[in-house]
């Protein structure tokens, strides 16, 4: 609504100017009186809040509330007898809360209109059981928005509004099928339970989820741009215009079964796994990101240390971080992931690797699967002989996951094996067969021996052109697990033995990296 229009309802108008404010105050008139309950005079007023009893139905829309005139309305319609503040149908539609409100363990037997309400500082709706539709369409909270423990028995919709601090619904219940759609900075929802089907839309937010509890699908979607109005315009976003980007970030899934989850286009780099249940039916829809390995080199002692750039949760940033000796680029800020170790980690990124195959989603399948593998070798309940084997895989080839690192070894392996050879395996020169025979009196066959001298260790120039094309002959062949059929000496025979063992593994290897990072 326009501050230029004058509202729908009859109002106050106290203030009015035509030069300045043509409309004045926009409270409603309070039945019987010409003012809204703001600018009524006191006897009057008392004479109203006398006249309420608990459940009644009030109206009070564009009404500018101070924090003592909203106690002493809502102290009107409280029961003496239990205590519990009970209303009706609550109409507060652009009406103005000054200081904080608290609306604390109310109960809305009715409809509770917020539509287009402004809350200037914290809103206290903590145990408030909401029977009928909550109306907060177009609110805005300048601080905090509280609804935890609150019941909302029916509600479809829940915004969208603009809270400039965090909302919180932890322990809060909803009854029905429910879209929450919400620009903030922060929200809550830790143990909060939801009975039906839902859809979270959020602008900005950070998201703590931990332990909240659902047993139909429920989604949480990062909305890329301004919530549409049922009039078609777009939700003001003011409160919020000092955030630098709209993005979600998800901080929290621990306790969640996530076989009935969804996230879409959110940021899970600083997202806590460990204890979530089911996660490898978790769907990730969208551009779902993650936290990455530090990249480049890093000096920490000799040799310099590496790391491939792949998708890391942060729970794993924490660990690397916090060990001794730890490189630059892991990040120990990670708030509630101090318990989190590789026995933990392991399961994890299984799981989160399962669900990216069922994705079809091979990149992220393999940056799991090599978490997966990084977190088996460094936790203790592995033999020490699975260990090393593990170990050996990841230095050879990344897993089966770096064909850089394969290919290098190959050509190391080879490279080792041509010097050796032309240093020791070659025989110096090529072995000289001599044939004896005798040739019978009477004449008739005549039966030749051919004997072969042993092949001579080098002596003299041993890296010539020639003994080179010979040892990478004998290598190449060694490659392929075929015999070359040079001459060598006994030590080059146990050269090309193991050239033949295995390099052919290395590049098996090789072979297997590249096929999988073609797969990616």
């Amino acid at each position: 609504m326009s501050t230029s229009e004058p509202p729908t309802w009859p109002h106050c108008a106290q203030g009015a100017d035509p030069a300045t404010d043509p409309v004045g105050c926009r409270g409603i008139h309070v039945p019987g009186h010409t003012a809204c309950l703001a600018h009524l005079t006191d006897a009057d007023r008392d004479a109203y809040l006398a006249g309420l009893t608990p459940g009644d139905s009030i109206d009070h829309r564009g009404t500018t509330f101070t924090a003592p005139l909203l106690f002493t309305l809502l102290e009107a319609l409280r029961d003496p007898e239990t205590g519990m503040l009970c209303l009706g149908n609550a109409e507060f539609m652009s009406a103005t809360f000054g200081g904080d409100a608290w609306f604390g363990s109310a109960t809305f037997e009715g409809t509770a209109g917020f539509h287009s309400a402004t809350f200037e500082g914290d809103a206290v709706f903590s145990a408030v059981t909401f029977e009928g539709d909550a109306g907060f369409e177009s609110a805005i909270f300048g601080h905090n928005a509280l609804f935890g423990l609150a019941t909302f028995v029916k509600a479809d919709r829940f915004g969208p509004l603009v809270c400039a601090g965090r909302i919180a619904l932890s322990e809060a219940a909803f009854g029905g099928p429910v879209t929450l759609s919400f620009a903030a900075r922060r929200l809550e929802c830790r143990r909060t339970r939801w009975s039906a089907t839902a859809e979270i839309r959020l602008r900005y937010a950070t998201v703590d989820f931990a332990h909240a509890v659902f047993e139909y699908p429920l989604t949480i979607v990062a909305e890329p741009d301004p919530f549409v109005l049922v009039d078609g315009s777009e939700l003001a976003e003011t409160a919020l215009a000092g955030e630098p980007r709209p993005g979600v970030r998800v901080a929290s899934l621990r306790g969640v079964d996530a076989a009935h989850l969804v996230l879409a286009d959110v940021d899970l780099s600083g997202c806590l796994f460990t204890g979530t249940v089911h996660l490898d039916q978790l769907r990730l829809e969208g551009a779902c990101t993650f936290d990455t390995a530090p990249s480049s080199v890093r000096w920490r002692r000799w040799p310099p240390v590496r790391f491939t750039e792949r998708r890391v949760l942060a729970e794993e940033h924490h660990w690397r971080a916090s060990q001794p000796g730890a490189v630059r680029g892991w990040n120990v800020a990670v708030l509630g992931a101090g318990r989190a170790g590789p026995l933990q980690l392991a399961p994890v990124y299984r799981a989160l690797r399962k669900a990216f195959e069922d994705g079809k989603h091979e990149p992220g399948a393999a940056d799991f699967y090599y978490g997966e593998m990084e977190m088996r070798r460094h936790a203790d309940d592995i033999p020490r002989s699975e260990r090393g084997l593990l170990t050996a895989y990841w230095a050879l080839s990344g897993y089966g996951l770096r064909a850089s690192r394969a290919l290098a070894w190959l050509g190391a392996g080879m490279l080792v094996t041509v010097v050796l050879l032309m240093a020791f395996g070659l025989a110096q020169d090529t072995p000289k067969q001599t044939a004896t025979g005798t040739v019978p009196a009477g004449g008739g066959k005549v039966t030749f021996e051919i004997d072969k001298d042993d092949p001579q260790n080098p002596t003299g120039d041993r890296f010539t052109g020639q003994r080179f094309e010979k040892a990478l002959n004998v290598t190449l062949n060694s490659v392929v697990f075929r015999s070359s059929g040079q001459d060598l000496t006994t030590a080059g025979t146990y050269i090309e033995m193991t050239s033949r063992l295995t390099e052919p593994v290395l590049l098996g290897l090789a072979v297997l990296a590249v096929r999988n990072r073609v797969k990616r």
